[in-house]
């Protein structure tokens, strides 16, 4: 996947993936960067196109970005030869998401075997849980 770096906005020198078109048009972009602490953090801003009927964050918005998460999280053990695909995924909704709230994603990679990636982590808005989820990530050889 080709990333690139925010040059204005919010989201100025943050990284974004671009190649993904429904990733990076439909419901992102969807924005990353270390923090402070080192920690590997997405995060986008909630709009009127992600929300659903009831004006909440449309839950399979939610759970694209918990996706991106997954990724997010694992860069460190998918750096090298290797690539990634999603191979599952589970998520518990906690709380809902407004129009203008700030979409965080963080996590551990709670283990790195040489096929499999398990992950772990948390979907805010505005610092408030809204998704748990756990995933695991098959590595695949770049082509």
């Amino acid at each position: 996947m080709t990333t690139l770096v925010q040059t204005e906005g919010e989201f100025k020198g943050w990284t974004y993936w671009v190649g993904d078109k429904y990733e990076s048009e439909t419901v992102g972009p969807f924005y990353y960067h270390r923090d402070d602490s080192d920690e590997l953090v997405g995060a986008f801003r909630a709009e009127p196109r992600h929300m659903n009927g009831h004006g909440n964050m449309h839950g399979g918005c939610m759970m694209s970005f918990a996706d991106f998460g997954l990724f997010t999280i694992a860069e460190d053990a998918l750096e090298g030869d290797f690539s990634g695909v999603t191979l599952s995924m589970n998520s518990e909704f906690l709380s809902a998401a407004i129009v203008g709230d700030l979409m965080e994603v963080r996590g551990e990679v709670l283990r790195s075997g040489r096929s499999v990636i398990f992950v772990r982590g948390m979907v805010t808005a505005n610092g408030k849980p809204c998704l748990n989820f756990s995933g695991t990530i098959k590595r695949v050889s770049k082509r």
